[in-house]
């Protein structure tokens, strides 16, 4: 079994915004292999599913982010699964323009709530991850108000490719090539 979760905010009101881009993900993996994510267990709605042959787990914590790892450590537990190989984190990330990704094997939070409770949680900052690039918050802005907000129009579009291609970066990852994967995407877009 392999877990890729994607993190974000429950409330309908988080729907769309920066902070949400891990469950966006998801979404887009259930619609493209059908897996329905509609079950609720450990503090998460989860599906299980196939994708490119390998039995997965789609998990969107219902914990709020800052407590993202709660559900993720009891996933974790429950299906005894190795946090090393077998789970993927999908998340946003200010430091990346929009629609970038970067892929790592590990690493620390980089100031993101989510991850630093998920690397408290698991006692391990050793698991695969997918950030999502929201952009760089503007000057004088507040960080909680900027990633809570909604992408403009042309944001959106440029968020679309990158979900297709988290996506794709999610299925080569489940099959071990986890180096081919930041080969492929940890790259700037072309303009």
């Amino acid at each position: 079994m392999f877990i890729i979760a994607g993190l974000g905010n429950p409330d309908e009101k988080y729907q769309g915004t920066r902070h949400n881009v891990g469950f966006d993900v998801v979404d887009r993996l259930a619609e493209k292999y059908q897996i329905a994510v509609d079950t609720k267990k450990h503090r998460a709605l989860i599906g299980k599913g196939v994708i490119e042959g390998q039995k997965v787990l789609l998990v969107k914590p219902q914990t709020y982010m800052n407590l993202s790892g709660e559900s993720i450590r009891s996933l974790v537990e429950y299906y005894k699964i190795d946090p090393e190989e077998e789970l993927l984190v999908i998340y946003d990330d200010i430091s990346l323009e929009v629609g970038q990704l970067r892929i790592r094997r590990k690493g620390s939070a980089g100031g993101h709530n989510g991850i630093k409770n998920i690397i408290a949680n698991l006692g391990s900052s050793v698991f695969p991850r997918i950030k999502v690039g929201v952009g760089e918050k503007p000057k004088g802005y507040d960080l909680a108000d900027y990633v809570l907000g909604k992408f403009s129009k042309e944001d959106r579009v440029l968020m679309e490719e990158g979900y297709d291609l988290a996506c794709e970066a999610s299925a080569l990852i489940m099959q071990g090539a986890i180096d081919q994967a930041m080969n492929e995407y940890n790259q700037k877009k072309k303009e």
